[in-house]
């Protein structure tokens, strides 16, 4: 039994060395500069004064690590291995990027976060979304594999290269043609670009944000729009997109609070894209939901999204690539066989000790969910 957590907010200037952070601290590109679990050093505490930063939660207490119950592994039998075989369907072709187009793209975000205003803004963006592309591209990517979007080391990629790539997919599924689905890449990676102006304080506070410090935060997409607006090599999509991200269909987003007929189509598919990442991944003030709760949410938010878009997402995304192990509410342990693009969170099973096989889309297995 693990020992009881507790969570206290402490004031940067009384942080010790050795006190565990229990929140990510974050630059205003969205990168996570210490991560969450890590022992407060004297470092930390002078880069935190200098960011302005007036206080952490830090963790006390640990739980006791969990022992592996050897008991509990199962071992396959040839005759189940031979049903998993048989009924394996591998997933559509699925975005990769590879290492060193990895560190190309982290290098480049981290140039143009911080210096908005640089000569080789638009073509650096131009050379991330071209490597974006390619990817999609070379194997004619049709899905992306949402489990494992952090292609990432965490610290040097950040959301929006994965809501650029979520868009471009999207985009792609919802039957844009290539120049479109290029310039939403762009669009994409700028569309937080506006948090460059937000104050450090407030992107990494991690108690609930005032009114006045979320007026603040709700000006982001308002300044990405003016550091975009004089760019002229770059399209009104593409600065569309940037500025109504946060526009809801039911007129109740911002900055405007325009509704369903004047968002434009780039922003409705970033919407979508980016609250889905922001969901699931870490924040100063939140744990990150799972992949699946969050899939569920998207799906609840037919009011704010658009319908169409939604199910061009759901289509485009893989949440138990074919190959997964996954616990069914019945208790026993199964292997993801094949994926259903109408039904993202019901794939095809087979139970890892009897062979028995699920189709989680079919009405007859309606009571079985995974876990």
């Amino acid at each position: 039994m693990g020992t009881l957590i507790i969570r206290r907010f402490v004031r940067t200037r009384s942080l010790q060395r050795g006190m565990i952070i229990d929140q990510s601290i974050v630059d205003r590109a969205g990168r996570i500069l210490i991560a969450r679990g890590t022992a407060m050093d004297y470092f930390h505490k002078e880069a935190l004064l200098k960011m302005g930063i007036g206080g952490v939660y830090i963790r006390e207490g640990e739980e006791d690590e969990k022992k592996p119950d050897e008991e509990s592994k199962v071992v396959m039998s040839p005759a189940v291995q031979k049903v998993i075989e048989k009924n394996t369907v591998q997933d559509r072709a699925k975005v990769n990027l590879s290492e060193s187009v990895k560190a190309r793209v982290a290098e480049g975000i981290q140039y143009l976060y911080n210096d908005t205003e640089s000569a080789g803004f638009t073509s650096t963006t131009k050379n991330i979304t071209d490597d974006l592309m390619k990817a999609i591209s070379s194997n004619d990517a049709l899905a992306v594999d949402i489990s494992a979007l952090k292609i990432s080391d965490e610290y040097t990629f950040k959301h929006s290269v994965d809501v650029a790539t979520m868009a471009m997919i999207v985009a792609k599924k919802h039957g844009l043609g290539d120049a479109d689905v290029y310039e939403i890449g762009i669009s994409g990676l700028l569309h937080d670009v506006g948090k460059s102006k937000i104050p450090n304080e407030i992107l990494n506070k991690a108690a609930k944000l005032t009114d006045d410090e979320f007026a603040m935060m709700k000006q982001h997409s308002l300044f990405g729009y003016g550091i975009l607006k004089e760019k002229n090599d770059l399209s009104n999509q593409i600065k569309m997109g940037v500025l109504q991200h946060h526009e809801k269909m039911n007129a109740k987003g911002y900055p405007m609070g325009v509704g369903a007929d004047s968002i434009n189509i780039f922003a409705r598919i970033i919407s979508v894209a980016d609250i889905y990442d922001a969901l699931v991944t870490e924040r100063p003030y939140k744990k990150p939901f799972s992949p699946r709760d969050a899939v569920e949410m998207i799906m609840s938010m037919t009011e704010e999204l658009d319908i169409s878009i939604m199910r061009s997402f759901l289509e485009s995304v893989i949440l138990y690539p074919v190959g997964t192990d996954v616990e069914l509410s019945t208790g026993e342990s199964a292997r993801v066989v094949e994926n259903n693009p109408k039904y993202v969170l019901r794939p095809k099973v087979v139970g890892i000790k009897t062979g028995k096989t699920y189709d989680l889309s079919d009405i007859q297995n309606a009571s079985i969910v995974i876990i």
